[in-house]
């Protein structure tokens, strides 16, 4: 009897271990749930416009509190990372950073577009009538403005206003006097012109907060000891952002309830909306499911040899945040404190890759981006050719880099590719239509290839450690004359060494 009650005790003990250990993290799943089931029954009970902002409210908290420490976090995360770090190895970790997020992400475009020519998401040409006009659609931008603006907001010309503003152009219509010369005489003609006009778009310009704090913390390192004590200070802002997140995250399966509830409740038809749209939207779910499930946790073990589904064990918290806030940056704060306590990633590194990924890191956006391009061909019944695809993959891949890690912030970017292979923009009112869906699972594989990423770099880097680590013990041990350790001198003390004086005897002086 006795064994019996000891191994249920055992059972029972490890039970409450595990609640007790994950028990965040089961309230987080738990909110999702709760939320689906909430909205569903909260829609049959037709709330007005202002009762469903009311509703949302919990959720619109949660979004503030995240919003508020992304800015310290990732600008202290970053001096801190990059003065931490030897100039070497900053350079070879951000370099594999950026190779592995353009391979990744072109890895996940190409995974679209596959799933988007196999499922066939809009063939027919029918266009289904869930327009929606309460969502203005992006304006209408030229590749080359884009990758413009990208790279103008990597060197913002005030950091104060890049906390809340980035640059974006527009365009004005400019008419032109020309004077054409004919046969008949001198003609006076008037020309219309399109010209590109700069102008501060609403907005966190975090790819250029991110590119200051680097070279900051460059630069901080350069100092020597006279930069120590402003590194001992971002270092503390740093650890003390860490405990208001430790704080927030036990708000955050409330505010991720309400945010799911809410959004399922403002939802005017739903059954028609998914029927109407739902091959473009499985074909984006299984897109992501497949990059997410498989082709990232492969990467993953292909660079560590380590198992990939328990390293994302540890960040079910932050990637469940990602579902319900539909932000990668909102999530950031999150999945630095998960991925460092649960998966033991070196913090020089999570917070130096971590707020990089953030900004340049959007698998999912550009795998939904594809899905959308071949999606509105298909009900343009436009054909795609080769050198369409390949623009398609390659404009996806490169402006995913300039999307905001903000809700719907894909969107904004889609019209790029639809402008290079000439497919209209105004059918992005489909993709908006369900794009708070959509969004949701695009944020988790965002946030997922984050992680991945920087587990990656941890284990490379561990192993550089140990390898540099053995060549310097080789060295000592050739530096020794002999295998022991003793000198020349101590082991053979009648025996002059190399370099020792040998003073002469007084009978040799006789």
């Amino acid at each position: 009897m006795a064994p019996a009650k000891e191994k249920r005790r055992s059972w029972g003990s490890r039970l409450r271990a595990f609640v007790r250990g994950n028990l965040l993290v089961l309230l987080t799943v738990a909110g999702v749930l709760l939320g689906i089931g909430i909205g569903m029954a909260v829609r049959n009970a037709d709330l007005s416009l202002a009762s469903k902002t009311y509703f949302s409210f919990p959720g619109e908290l949660l979004i503030r509190m995240l919003k508020m420490i992304i800015i310290p976090l990732v600008v202290c995360s970053l001096v801190s990372g990059a003065a931490s770090l030897d100039p070497r190895s900053l350079g070879r970790l951000g370099g594999l950073a950026i190779l592995f997020f353009l391979v990744t992400t072109l890895i996940a475009s190409s995974v679209g577009v596959a799933f988007a020519f196999m499922l066939k998401p809009g063939a027919g040409g029918v266009k289904p009538a869930v327009y929606t006009g309460a969502v203005a659609l992006p304006q209408s931008k030229e590749a080359v403005d884009s990758f413009l603006d990208l790279a103008r907001n990597i060197f913002p010309a005030n950091l104060v206003s890049a906390a809340f503003q980035s640059y974006a152009t527009t365009y004005e219509t400019v008419f032109i006097k020309m004077n054409l010369t004919t046969e008949n005489g001198t003609m006076e003609i008037i020309k219309q012109e399109k010209v590109p006009v700069g102008s501060d778009a609403d907005g966190m310009n975090i790819l250029g907060l991110v590119m200051f704090a680097i070279c900051f913390g460059i630069a901080l390192r350069k100092l020597g000891p006279e930069g120590e004590a402003l590194i001992g200070f971002f270092n503390s802002f740093n650890e003390a952002t860490m405990v208001l997140v430790s704080w927030i995250m036990w708000y955050a399966p409330l505010g991720i309830m309400f945010l799911v509830a809410s959004k399922i409740v403002e939802m005017d038809d739903l059954v028609q909306l998914i029927s109407s749209l739902g091959k473009y939207i499985l074909c984006c779910i299984l897109g992501h499911a497949m990059h997410g499930g498989i082709i990232l946790p492969l990467i993953y073990f292909a660079c560590t040899r380590q198992n990939p589904y328990r390293f994302l064990l540890g960040i079910i918290t932050p990637l469940t945040t990602a579902f319900g806030t539909a932000s990668s940056s909102a999530t950031l704060p999150l999945m630095i404190k998960c991925i460092e306590e649960n998966n033991g990633v070196d913090k020089k590194i999570s917070r130096f890759i971590l707020p990089i990924g953030a900004t340049v890191n959007m698998d999912g956006a550009a795998l939904f981006q594809c899905v959308a391009a071949v999606f509105i061909a298909y009900m343009n019944n436009v054909t795609l050719d080769a050198g369409q695809i390949f623009t398609i993959l390659v404009t996806a891949t490169a402006s995913s880099v300039g999307a905001a890690g903000i809700p719907a912030g894909g969107v904004l970017t889609l019209a790029i590719i639809l402008e290079a292979v000439s497919l209209p923009t105004n059918d992005i009112s489909l993709i908006l239509a369900v794009d708070w869906l959509v969004d949701r699972t695009c944020t988790v594989i965002n946030v997922e290839g984050d992680a991945i990423g920087a587990g990656i770099l941890h284990v490379l880097s561990q192993r550089d450690q140990k390898k540099r680590g053995r060549e310097e013990e080789l060295q000592e041990v050739k530096c020794e004359p002999v295998p022991n350790g003793k000198t020349w001198h101590e082991d053979r003390p009648l025996m002059p060494g190399k370099g020792d004086i040998v003073e002469p005897s007084r009978e040799s002086v006789l």
